[in-house]
């Protein structure tokens, strides 16, 4: 499947996104996120307060935006160019482990910023759900699974891998594993090798990928429903 290129408005809107984050992250540096507003972000990047608020709702998430910027299109964009006899589980996996692991300096003192807070830590975590719908319409384009849900229950449970594997690996230190919000002040105490905790994460999600990768499902057209 060939994606066709972004039209002007799509462009505008990319490139409107892009200021936003990359004004926010710089006044954060700056200033600290405490003392970040939204106001002051929409005029960094020279927009309006409301344009601002239709594109995040929220300075954490304008913040968080910036170290995962665009990394759910990557994600999806490398699943895609995997020749179509490659694994998908393995696909999947090494696309995941390679957006989440590469990253540069400004990424990584960003990242530092966001462990130390718990509203950043959250917002970060939250990102992963973007992961779902570009791989959702890639994964569906391999599995022939336009009709069925496959694709984005195998999509959904790739997100929340990474979301489980986040948590693990950002847990503040002396708190044992919970469920419930994230939002906890401490200091963290990264948990082992990242690319370890996604793997391990993700391993589960292995042989639902294989039976549809080796069965794909029908269309809603085909076979009959219940009577």
């Amino acid at each position: 499947m060939t994606t066709p290129p972004p039209g002007l408005r799509e462009r505008k809107k990319q490139a409107t996104r892009q200021a936003l984050r990359e004004a926010a992250l710089r006044l954060a540096v700056e200033r600290g996120p405490d003392q970040v507003r939204a106001e002051d972000i929409a005029e960094a990047a020279g927009v309006s307060p409301r344009t601002y608020h239709n594109y995040f709702a929220s300075r954490e998430q304008a913040i968080a935006s910036a170290v995962t910027a665009d990394r759910e299109a990557r994600i999806a964009a490398t699943v895609a160019a995997r020749p179509a006899g490659v694994r998908l589980a393995d696909a999947v996996t090494d696309a995941v482990v390679e957006q989440y692991t590469e990253t540069g300096p400004q990424a990584r003192e960003a990242l530092l910023m966001i462990t130390a807070r718990g509203a950043l830590r959250d917002a970060f975590l939250d990102a992963t759900t973007d992961i779902e719908p570009p791989l959702t319409a890639v994964l569906a384009d391999r599995l022939a699974d336009a009709g069925a849900p496959t694709a984005r229950v195998l999509a959904a449970s790739v997100a929340a891998a990474v979301r489980v594997a986040l948590e693990d690996w950002l847990r503040p230190a002396g708190n044992p594993p919970a469920a419930g919000s994230a939002d906890t002040m401490g200091l963290v105490v990264p948990a082992g090798p990242l690319p370890d905790r996604l793997r391990a994460a993700l391993a589960p999600l292995a042989p639902a990928f294989d039976a549809a990768q080796r069965h794909p499902t029908p269309g809603r057209d085909s076979g009959s429903g219940p009577s």
